[in-house]
């Protein structure tokens, strides 16, 4: 059985899309953990009504505040093997609970289902999230997800599953960290759950104005990268060798005062002559070509201009460096 976990808070205008489109899956073997987040409209009532005329979907009011402790509710109470998460603002393509559930059974434990998405609205979507969407489908076609898992979130977080001791394993909906969908994605990649291939498109991504994602400050750039900075310093980090800083813009400088503040050395590097030779917290800046100086060194890129990131993907390989070994893109 699937435990699909839904929080809530003032979706009514979606939730029957979202609900139905549960009822109309094509593998029936499911059971809904919808938790209430103090919603002030009909939602609770609109979920009540469903869970009365079907009894896989059962209706909690979250014990505490916030999505992640409506989360741990649901999580208290799940029964299913696999495990996964649903936004009640979304829709779930028809055949997308089968895709998954045959897929694990398929792989095994150890592996992570997911699928590609469509983003929709009813006032368009913007180049921003196409290219989003794009880059997401571009990685999820070949299982090639955690390669650029430092750049943005690598896993949609209303479209993937995992067998529950797996899940388990990774902290499930334990850490207390924003964003949280972010966080678990790190800890399925710390974890070495390996990322099932998927060609089709299995979940419709709502996006609209008052979307908790574009709202609230838990999603907020800063939170991403606090959580990028976290999880490098854990997982990738080798203090044997120089770590080093590409660009001094507003990511460049926040990573700067972190690693100054856990008194971690590193060197500054940019091409901007403007910067070169001057200093930021008292931390010169050097030209790039300082690298070729530099013994097996690491490097964190913060530079968003995508032309200057081809380049300098391209002079990195040159040095006969490797993507997510030797170098790392954070944006």
């Amino acid at each position: 059985m699937v435990s699909i976990i839904i929080p809530f808070k003032n979706t009514a205008p979606f939730l029957p899309e979202c609900f139905d489109s549960i009822l109309g899956q094509t593998y029936a073997k499911w059971e809904v953990l919808a938790v209430n987040d103090g919603s002030w409209d009909h939602s609770n009532a609109l979920v009540s009504q469903y869970a009365i005329k079907d009894k896989r979907i059962r209706l909690f009011q979250n014990k505490g505040a916030g999505i992640i402790p409506a989360l741990q509710t649901a999580y208290s109470h799940v029964r299913g093997e696999f495990i996964t998460r649903m936004d009640s603002d979304d829709i779930m393509k028809p055949n997308r609970l089968e895709v998954m559930v045959k897929a694990l059974r398929k792989y095994g434990p150890g592996h992570l289902a997911v699928g590609q998405v469509h983003y929709f609205s009813q006032s368009g979507i913007s180049d921003g999230y196409h290219r989003y969407e794009r880059w997401l489908n571009q990685l999820t076609a070949n299982g090639s997800n955690y390669s650029e898992i430092y750049k943005e979130c690598v896993i949609p977080s209303p479209c993937w599953m995992a067998h529950r001791n797996d899940f388990e394993a990774s902290e499930g909906f334990l850490p207390n960290r924003y964003p949280e969908d972010y966080d678990l994605t790190f800890r399925f990649y710390e974890k070495g759950l390996k990322v099932i291939p998927c060609a089709q498109v299995l979940h419709l991504w709502r996006d609209y104005d008052t979307r908790t994602s574009r709202t609230h400050e838990h999603y907020a750039q800063n939170y991403f990268l606090d959580i990028k900075i976290h999880y490098f310093l854990k997982l990738e980090h080798d203090s044997t060798r120089p770590l080093v800083i590409w660009g001094a813009g507003f990511k460049g400088k926040t990573i700067a005062k972190r690693l100054l503040e856990n008194h971690i050395q590193f060197t500054w590097l940019c091409d901007n002559p403007n910067k070169i030779d001057k200093k930021i917290y008292g931390k010169e800046l050097k030209h790039f070509d300082v690298l070729k100086t530099l013994n097996r060194p690491q490097s964190i890129i913060t530079v968003a201009n995508g032309q200057a990131q081809i380049e300098i993907r391209k002079y990195l390989k040159e040095l006969g460096q490797e993507s997510m070994k030797d170098f790392f893109f954070f944006c």
